[in-house]
């Protein structure tokens, strides 16, 4: 155990975990906040930074309103490509905690980075495996287990002409122009409904996510490295209204000084023992 001014860092161990999942007891909301390191271990690539080549394109040269003005066919095709890969990849077991911890708790609110859609995969696999225990019925909380997606999914699609946003998995054939995803509406071209760099996050799912952060007695911050704004700005608003902060990070980030609790581990083994079976601490 090492202690930096106010700070436990510590191995993943059984002590650790009872000081992390302590925080939880009597908290009557939580935030969750996730980055790419909550899928790491589902296989999911950064599509960035090293070893993020797309062909001779990196991320950061496709990902803009810029790119797909000038050629919509190779945007598409790129995100055709990353949707295959990210559609092979399978939510992990910190997924599917995080969606059961949701799911069973009254006051527990997902928010994620991540566009690949792995926890809305493990909300309905957990939703699913609670219909099979009840008889075909849904519980109605297993709608609280959906995320806030603060930079969109890959598995959206916004036209380009009435704004409408709406679900599109299917395979991208991106031989022509012609051949893109339109919209059934009015016609006009359908874009990923992704965050793009330079462009400004959804006002209002921002909003939902401070608000969340402004009412939280806990937020839980797993896999992400709190340097990517605004988002990063959540957990320390959080902290700036009084709750504390367990961090799940391989690696120390700017957040590790705030946090109360911060464990040097993978999120797929650590998030289940911290959150799992937590009973719910309002009737």
């Amino acid at each position: 155990m090492r202690t930096v001014g106010s700070v436990t860092t510590v191995p993943f161990d059984d002590a650790t975990v009872r000081s992390a999942r302590r925080l939880f007891d009597g908290a009557e909301r939580v935030l969750v906040l996730t980055g790419a390191g909550v899928s790491a271990e589902s296989g999911v690539p950064t599509f960035r930074g090293a070893g993020g080549l797309w062909r001779e394109y990196r991320a950061e040269e496709l990902a803009t309103p810029e790119a797909f003005a000038r050629d919509p066919r190779l945007v598409w095709e790129w995100y055709g490509w990353r949707r295959e890969v990210v559609r092979r990849c399978e939510p992990n077991a910190a997924h599917l905690a995080l969606a059961a911890f949701a799911a069973g708790r009254a006051g527990v609110e997902i928010v994620t980075q991540n566009v690949d859609g792995l926890h809305a995969r493990a909300a309905h696999a957990t939703a699913a495996e609670a219909a099979g225990r009840r008889g075909g019925r849904t519980p109605g909380g297993a709608r609280r287990a959906l995320p806030i997606e603060l930079h969109g999914s890959l598995f959206r699609a916004r036209c380009t002409g009435c704004g409408r946003t709406f679900e599109h998995d299917e395979p991208v054939d991106a031989r022509s122009r012609e051949r893109l995803p339109a919209c059934a509406r009015c016609g006009a071209l359908l874009r990923p409904a992704v965050v793009w760099f330079g462009e400004s996050l959804d006002p209002a799912l921002l909003g939902a996510a401070f608000d969340a952060a402004a009412r939280a007695d806990v937020c839980l911050v797993v896999g992400t490295s709190a340097v990517v704004q605004p988002a990063a700005s959540i957990a320390t608003a959080a902290h700036a209204s009084g709750a504390r902060i367990v961090e799940v990070n391989p690696e120390p980030t700017p957040l590790t000084p705030i946090a109360t609790v911060s464990l040097r581990a993978a999120a797929a083994s650590a998030v289940p023992a911290i959150v799992g079976q937590h009973e719910n601490p309002s009737p």
